[in-house]
């Protein structure tokens, strides 16, 4: 899912659930399986809508089920896509600076409070800027290497 609105993040309290949002499906029922917010409150309007690469890779010695995905929030994700449990997440370089890093226990974003949107703060130089660190781009794996190939914008 994508964004909340309006953009304006001081007229939406709260992290604004289900924004922002991976989903995972039952493909019988289509009845979800599970949520993982990425930005909960999104105050930047990375929207979040990208690419979900699918792998099987090791995790902790035993092939996985994996989604990988690269956000305009400057963060890869990748979650155990049978049933959500965050995997890894990590900044695609290190000028990503709205996050300090990802709780990889609660699945939250620590924050960087310096490049926050608020109404009575004046943040510079947040990045990734809105357009996201990487925006709707197509990505490719190539399993043998167990690597993703991604374009982003620096």
């Amino acid at each position: 899912s994508g964004n909340p609105a309006p953009w304006n993040e001081t007229m939406r309290p709260g992290d604004n659930k289900w924004t922002m949002t991976i989903w995972g499906r039952d493909i019988n029922s289509g009845e979800a399986k599970f949520g993982y917010q990425k930005t909960p409150h999104d105050e930047w309007d990375y929207a979040g809508v990208n690419y979900m690469g699918l792998s099987e890779q090791k995790v902790n010695g035993k092939m996985t089920k994996l989604l990988t995905h690269p956000d305009r929030n400057g963060l890869v994700y990748t979650l155990n896509r049978e049933n959500g449990d965050l995997v890894n997440a990590f900044k695609i370089d290190n000028t990503v600076n709205w996050v300090k890093h990802v709780d990889l226990k609660t699945g939250l974003p620590v924050r960087d409070p310096e490049y926050s949107t608020h109404m009575d703060h004046e943040a510079k130089g947040i990045c990734p800027s809105a357009m996201g660190y990487h925006n709707q781009g197509i990505e490719s794996y190539d399993p043998n290497r167990q690597l993703f190939f991604m374009g982003v914008n620096h």
